[in-house]
């Protein structure tokens, strides 16, 4: 009898130490803690400063990145089908760059149902079955590009735009940020044609191209992200219309180069890095139960010569 107690208590005392490894480690033996990053695209160098941001955050939180998105930023099926791979495997929670406001609403309402924390980053989308969207202020990157236009061209002109794709949350509101803005306070300036660039640089300097044979009498010339932004800048180097004065959004390396040059005048720059980084660090608050904003603004600012050497650009741009 007094032996059948002995072992009871040596039983009992390998649980509670079982138990306590278990819950050091976080959780219920052989669970690890994942979150799936989800881009629009895996090209850009835009995409690999969010993922360097992610992974920071994940190292920091304890978390395995799970990083995955379509080749192509105009494949909605495609990135939908990664969300729904990324349910299958169980992850913790999800950060998503919707690449269609709408298209990803499903996928979004399935997470929710699901009880998956997602957070949304880079772009907006229409329904709010999420746990925070950490982003530029786009509309107001829109609103500096028109400004900063509205200076270099003495307040009068013709200007082109150079759009993205048709539902893109970030880039439609870069668009109507500069648009609103140049109808409002630059009556002298005069948007004269738009053309959607698409996805790729190569589709941005033939759209730009065209604009430019069909508009011999053009001023300036806005493209409101990086493969548009390139793209443009081919177009212009090409066709020798130096008289354009351009202002593009992001900062890939040949947007640098374009600004360094004098080739291009400003650059709206983001902080994809922060985006990455705060994307990951809400998830992860949200499945600790703590409070997370429901916006989280990543900051924007205008680059040009006279500011690219300041540290904090430097730093931004992370450029030596």
């Amino acid at each position: 009898m007094k032996n059948g107690i002995i072992i009871a208590v040596l039983v009992l005392v390998a649980v509670i130490f079982v138990g306590i490894g278990i819950a050091r480690k976080g959780g219920s033996a052989g669970v690890k803690k994942t979150i799936a990053v989800i881009p629009k695209g895996t090209t850009h160098i835009y995409w690999k400063s969010v993922h360097e941001g992610a992974l920071k955050a994940g190292k920091e939180f304890g978390y395995e990145i799970f990083w995955n998105g379509p080749e192509r930023e105009t494949d909605r099926e495609k990135q939908i089908q990664i969300v729904e791979d990324f349910v299958v495997q169980k992850v913790s929670g999800v950060v998503l760059a919707p690449l269609d406001d709408k298209a990803l609403i499903p996928s979004v309402i399935n997470l929710a149902n699901k009880n998956i924390p997602c957070v949304i980053i880079d772009s907006p989308i229409a329904t709010d079955q999420y746990v925070s969207f950490a982003a530029t202020n786009n509309y107001q990157g829109g609103v500096l590009a028109a400004r900063r236009m509205g200076k270099i061209l003495n307040g009068k002109g013709n200007v082109v735009v150079i759009k993205y794709v048709p539902g893109s949350g970030s880039t439609t509101q870069r668009e109507n940020g500069f648009i609103d803005t140049i109808k409002k306070d630059f009556p002298g300036i005069t948007i004269v044609d738009t053309k959607y660039g698409m996805d790729t640089v190569e589709t941005a300097l033939q759209a730009t191209e065209d604009l430019l044979t069909k508009h011999k009498d053009l001023q300036g010339l806005y493209a409101c992200n990086a493969p548009t932004a390139v793209g443009a800048l081919q177009a212009i180097q090409s066709q020798k219309r130096d008289e354009i004065k351009m202002v593009g959004f992001d900062a890939e390396d040949a947007l640098i180069q374009g600004l360094r040059s004098g080739k291009i005048d400003a650059l709206i720059v983001q902080n994809p890095f922060k985006m990455g980084y705060e994307g990951v660090k809400a998830v992860v608050e949200a499945i600790e139960g703590k409070k997370v904003e429901k916006l989280i603004d990543t900051g924007v600012m205008v680059v040009t010569n006279d500011n690219l050497n300041a540290p904090e650009t430097k730093a931004l741009l992370n450029i030596q």
